[in-house]
């Protein structure tokens, strides 16, 4: 990398940070960057997702008041979520690549449009009925996340609207810290199993922690009608970049 590569990767973690944190779409900033500065496709996933630690890092720091008093919840959310992780790491050692490319667009639209419907009432802690799917609904994005990875931000805080009475920035932030707990775990196995470029890690990774603090004071002050609609309008538009590329 040259010498002005760093600050730009810089800027693209601040960006890539508040748009995880905000909407779980980090990757979607910052991969695109780093392949703009010359990491080959894998290299570059791989430093993407070391540097992604410190950006949930920062997004938890973050969401503290939100996580606040919440652990009876979000302890065993957190387990199902690396669990899930763990599975779909493993998953990806196995079969190729582009099993899921039909369909991940599909599952990204449909959490997409999902944020944007009414919300029905439940219980303020999911009942006996919403726990067990909640439970099962991120240990299967923890697989997917875990496999692809792609707007898993998006999908999993689509499942926490859907089946608590949290509002939009706890859900926000309980997506936060599950995120970051499944990201470690993976970035954990690259950096032992896999080559990472450190020279982009590092600016990458001061970027998301700066920008992944940022983020949870967004949402807290921000109409969560409009952050749904712009989170919506994000990930569909990423669901059809994905849709063209499989399906062209």
């Amino acid at each position: 990398m040259s010498w002005w590569m760093y600050p730009a990767v810089l800027a693209a973690g601040v960006g890539a940070g508040i748009a995880g944190s905000v909407a779980g779409l980090a990757s979607l900033v910052s991969y695109p960057v780093l392949l703009a500065v010359g990491l080959p496709p894998v290299t570059a996933n791989v430093s993407n997702t070391v540097a992604l630690v410190f950006g949930g890092a920062g997004s938890v720091a973050g969401s503290r008041p939100e996580l606040a008093g919440r652990s009876a919840l979000i302890r065993p959310l957190a387990l199902a979520s690396v669990a899930g992780g763990i599975l779909g790491g493993l998953l990806l050692l196995l079969a190729p690549a582009n099993t899921f490319k039909y369909t991940v667009p599909w599952l990204i639209a449909g959490a997409s449009a999902a944020i944007l419907l009414p919300r029905r009432p439940h219980p303020q802690t999911p009942g006996r009925f919403h726990r067990p799917m909640l439970f099962a609904g991120t240990a299967l994005i923890g697989v997917y996340g875990g496999y692809f990875g792609a707007a898993a931000g998006v999908l999993l805080l689509s499942l926490l609207l859907s089946m608590t009475n949290d509002s939009f920035a706890h859900s926000n932030a309980t997506k936060n810290l599950l995120t970051a707990a499944a990201n470690a775990v993976a970035a954990l196995a690259f950096v032992l199993l896999t080559t990472i470029k450190w020279l982009a890690v590092a600016p990458l990774a001061l970027g998301f922690l700066i920008g992944g603090s940022i983020g949870p004071a967004i949402v807290r002050k921000a109409p969560p009608a409009k952050l749904r609609a712009v989170i919506a309008t994000a990930g569909l538009g990423l669901a059809t970049v994905l849709g063209w590329q499989a399906y062209r």
